[in-house]
């Protein structure tokens, strides 16, 4: 992991007794409300629908223990919301169907980040110092600025991967970081960065997508993409260069978002992101990047150009931990005595939750957040707690955010792994489910959010509930299932072989339903959005549907084929049939929603 110079524990510290002052100032009314917004905005403090909510940042993914410990005090101590507070929220989300609103808890982003929903304001700046102490911090994790820099969860021991691409994402957030030019971008803006064969960062839905890759004569570079983006119109980013030189990277990035802070719109939110630009201006959009970037390097003197000692001292960060280094014994797996059905759960959960890693005597070893009663990605108190613990048993202190909000254990020894599945299980952890149907990627959705049209966590309850057989799930195979609250799409279900879009009608929740989307994983081939396979679905047909629509491809899959190569021999037709004879099956009335809901609800209890 990245160490902390004395002038970056210093930053982070001043920037939290900055924000202090800044709130201080708020109570006192001595700065405005409206004044104030664009402050603690960029500090990851935002107002949604009940309480404040706080997006912590997590570079690229990486978390030390003791980061995590800090996280479960801040979710035990302050994710706590007033009575009043509670009392108001619990009894207007009972009148949809919520039976019950968790508090204390930490939830995992797509973006690598983890967020708390009910820590109230005038405690936000303890939070704040609590999150200095530790080198953590929200720093543009919110407002219209560079948001925190993503990457591929394994990055550093994955077996596909030809280069790290840690160091240079360190080195791009600290360049961003409180960029004077940039603080007040038309929109949000995202950058990822992948360096292996597979794309596990997702990487052409993003403002700024990049592949670092080597050229003919062995030279690293990046590809760059612009453009991508979710939201109301799902866009794949353009390349823009091919190959890109490393040391140039920041100099380019510098032209990009110049280009955009520039020419974006700022007088129509929903036009204001880079894609609609790219969209609009095509090679005119490239062609003045590219003046810009030659204008940086003859006129400005290519200021930011990464010297090879700069870049040395960051990979300095990202060496292999010494306590891996100096494992010896890891040849393989101890034989442990199990019954045939612990058995069996070890071997699938070494099948869907261990991966290979670059050092033959080790593994990467996810941890699944997506079990029954708690929301996808969600993690109390106790189980950060947990995690930290394994951490340091079994990983040299280190884990990660994964773009589908679990963690990962990223140096684990191959003859510990009997002991950590062991320990996993009994925290609740070790469900076999990695990239399976139940494995989905869910935003918390009108139960918390202020910007949801309908609520995704009971559908995400109901379907877990539905498909609990693991059986079951290992012959449905890989599945990617994204559910989003509304069309900002921080459920990703652009991307989702299906995808699940709450909508709101004349003040009812109904979930739109779409086909054949990719991230641009292997899986999944490139990137595209899905298809919308008709006219929404009350809440109370949605699991149906997600059923019927599994049940086709089972009943007419070629051997071995999964179910997004099927979707795309068949088409959509056979899926819309099947989905639209659940519609006409069911029925649509308001009451069977708030009864299915009352029941998948009550798992969260």
């Amino acid at each position: 992991m990245y160490q902390y110079t004395d002038f970056d524990r210093q930053f982070v510290h001043q920037r939290a007794a900055q924000y202090r002052d800044q709130l201080e100032r708020n109570q006192r009314g001595e700065l405005s409300d409206d004044d104030f917004r664009p402050l603690r905005l960029q500090n990851g403090w935002y107002i949604q629908r009940y309480a404040p909510m706080l997006r912590v940042a997590v570079p690229y993914g990486e978390l030390a223990s003791a980061q995590l410990r800090v996280l479960a005090r801040i979710a035990r101590e302050f994710d706590q919301p007033s009575a009043p507070v509670y009392q108001h929220a619990s009894g207007t989300q009972a009148e949809l169907g919520t039976p019950h609103l968790p508090v204390g808890y930490g939830h995992f982003t797509t973006r690598q980040n983890v967020q708390f929903n009910w820590i109230p304001l005038d405690k936000s700046a303890d939070v704040m110092d609590l999150l200095a102490s530790v080198n953590m911090h929200g720093i543009q994790t919110s407002g219209n600025c560079i948001r925190n820099i993503t990457s591929d969860a394994l990055a550093g021991v994955a077996v596909d991967e030809s280069i790290d691409p840690r160091p240079y994402c360190e080195i791009m957030r600290q360049w961003s970081t409180l960029h004077p030019e940039f603080a007040f971008l038309p929109r949000k803006f995202k950058i990822a960065v992948s360096g292996a064969q597979e794309d596990r960062a997702a990487t052409a839905w993003h403002d700024i997508g990049l592949q670092l890759l080597r050229d003919a004569d062995g030279r690293i570079g990046f590809k760059v993409q612009v453009g991508g983006g979710m939201g109301r119109t799902p866009v794949i980013a353009s390349t823009i260069r091919a190959f890109l030189p490393w040391a140039q990277i920041l100099n380019y990035l510098e032209a990009v978002v110049r280009v955009y802070n520039r020419w974006g719109r700022r007088d129509n939110m929903y036009k204001a992101r880079i894609k609609i630009l790219v969209k609009a201006e095509g090679q005119r959009f490239t062609d003045e990047v590219e003046a810009e970037y030659q204008d940086i390097l003859t006129h400005d003197g290519a200021p930011h150009t990464i010297a090879q000692a700069e870049l040395d001292r960051v990979s300095a960060s990202f060496l292999p931990p010494a306590l891996v280094q100096q494992a010896q014994d890891a040849t393989g797996n101890e034989a442990i005595e199990l019954s045939d059905k612990d058995a069996k759960d070890y071997q699938r959960w070494l099948k869907q939750n261990v991966a290979l890693h670059q050092n033959p005597d080790l593994r990467a070893v996810t941890l699944s957040y997506k079990r029954l009663g708690q929301a996808p990605g969600d993690a109390s108190a106790d189980q950060l707690d947990t995690a930290a613990d394994l951490a340091d048993r079994f990983s040299a202190g280190e884990m990660r955010v994964t773009h589908q909000q679990n963690l990962l254990l990223p140096w684990v020894r191959a003859d510990q792994l009997p002991a950590l599945w062991q320990a996993a299980r009994q925290a609740g952890l070790a469900k076999a489910n990695i990239g399976l149907l139940t494995d989905m990627i869910a935003c918390p959705g009108g139960d918390l959010c202020a910007l949801a049209n309908a609520r995704s966590i009971p559908v995400a309850a109901a379907i877990t509930e539905r498909f609990q057989d693991l059986d079951e799930l290992f012959d449905i195979g890989a599945v990617d299932l994204h559910i989003s609250g509304c069309i900002n799409s921080c459920g990703h279900h652009h991307s989702g072989h299906i995808g699940i879009l709450g909508v709101d009608k004349d003040g009812r929740e109904w979930y739109q339903v779409s086909l054949g989307g990719s991230d641009g994983s292997t899986l999944s081939g490139a990137a595209v959005a899905g298809k919308v396979i008709g006219p929404s679905f009350a809440a109370s047909e949605v699991t149906d549907v997600v059923e019927a629509l599994l049940e086709t491809y089972r009943l007419q899959r070629s051997s071995g084929e999964g179910f997004i190569a099927t979707v795309r021999r068949l088409g959509l037709e056979p899926f819309r049939a099947a989905a639209n004879r659940v519609r006409s099956e069911t029925g649509n009335s308001g009451k069977e929603l708030h009864i299915h809901l009352k029941t998948a609800d009550a798992l969260t209890d």
